[in-house]
């Protein structure tokens, strides 16, 4: 069995790091943390041109063709580099259903302006995995030939930004639809709230009188709930991809600091104390690579992936909390300056930890997913 990655997808990964490397330094990211700009508009149209915003959009809509593991190769270097712009909402929230799902006609509207940068996109799905009591809903009803949409959404992933964000709505039938809401549509409210590392990244969505047509309809009427469970597991498979990227960065960082930084005439890594915490981050990132993977592999194939998936993201909170806690404290007082780089690790890893359900969120739903299917359990002891 060979686990390497292909030519094409080395490619890819290289280039990924190459263009965050080269526009995310920790120079221009103080620089950029004390201006008002939230997300860096040059690198997203750099992504655009060397054709990483269209990675896993169709070659008949302007991408390359590409899947969900070229997808998160990028993604893991975006987090290498806490680089500020979009990729997660608009890439996997948008692009990713609107590929799978999506219309012949609303391909050819939508995907080639996010594979050109030109439009950003989002999902209001940030309940998913949450607490019901936070839970917010949209109704749709039939008006003539049209729907209308009423309602709230909360959160939305870089929301404040999003041209176009799918809206999972119930019907009076009790199923759901998922619609594609252009934010500048009449009736359409978009709320910036301050989340996150540098600003107004999510927003609250309200949604009053929307009138949209069949075309806005993502898949077919009654089919959202189908489109969300799919769309959830490759939102946290994503979300493993950038943390990857964060833990193993601070993991590095914090050895090379320990390397250079020295107390009673010895570099601190030679503690022993020390070098059993680092050892301790290395098996917990591994751990994350490897659960992540897997699951990966398997969305990748088709596969059923809905365990795989949940134990992914448990270790990308979990073990996440302990990598950056270390990383962070092993710089000792100069880990609790906010402008000091180690600092954006610990609050990327945290803000990835707790969306669509922190750890223990996750692990509850994988034990209801293992107690209600036994193939889940025997297939995870076979792992």
């Amino acid at each position: 069995m060979d686990f390497n990655f292909s030519d094409d997808q080395n490619s890819i990964r290289e280039l990924a790091y190459q263009i965050f490397t080269d526009r995310s330094s920790d120079e221009f990211l103080l620089a950029f943390s004390r201006t008002d700009e939230t997300y860096d508009e040059t690198l997203w149209q750099t992504l655009a041109e060397q054709g990483l915003l269209g990675v896993a959009v169709p070659e008949s809509a302007g991408g390359t063709g590409f899947g969900l593991i070229e997808l998160c190769l990028v993604l893991e270097e975006q987090g290498r580099r806490v680089a500020p712009v979009p990729l997660y909402a608009s890439l996997v929230l948008g692009g990713l259903p609107i590929a799978g799902f999506g219309s012949e006609a609303q391909q050819q509207r939508f995907l080639p302006a996010l594979a050109e940068g030109k439009s950003k996109f989002s999902a209001a799905i940030a309940e998913l995995g949450m607490n019901v009591a936070v839970a917010t809903a949209v109704t749709a009803q039939r008006d003539g030939d049209a729907w209308r949409l009423d309602g709230h959404k909360a959160v939305v992933p870089d929301g404040a930004v999003a041209d176009f964000i799918l809206v999972p709505a119930q019907d009076s039938e009790g199923q759901q639809t998922m619609f594609i809401v252009d934010t500048a549509a009449s009736g359409v409210t978009v709320t910036p709230v301050q989340i996150g590392l540098s600003g107004e990244r999510a927003a609250h969505l309200t949604l009053d009188g929307v009138t949209v047509s069949d075309d806005a309809v993502l898949g077919s009427a009654g089919q959202g709930a189908q489109i969300l469970e799919w769309l959830e597991q490759r939102a946290n498979i994503a979300h493993c991809a950038l943390q990857v990227g964060v833990t193993e960065e601070a993991m590095k960082r914090t050895a090379a600091f320990l390397s250079e930084r020295k107390q009673f005439g010895v570099p601190l890594g030679t503690f022993q104390a020390l070098a059993m915490r680092m050892a301790d981050c290395y098996i917990d990132v591994e751990g994350i690579r490897s659960t992540y993977w897997l699951a990966l592999w398997r969305l990748s194939e088709g596969l059923d992936a809905r365990a795989e998936v949940r134990a992914a993201k448990w270790w990308a909170c979990d073990a996440a909390h302990r990598i950056v806690s270390s990383t962070q404290h092993m710089h000792g007082g100069i880990g609790a300056d906010v402008e000091y780089p180690i600092h954006r690790f610990f609050l990327m890893a945290k803000m990835i930890s707790f969306s669509l359900g922190n750890a223990s969120q996750q692990l509850s739903a994988l034990g209801r997913l293992l107690a209600e299917d036994d193939t889940l359990g025997q297939r995870a002891l076979e792992v």
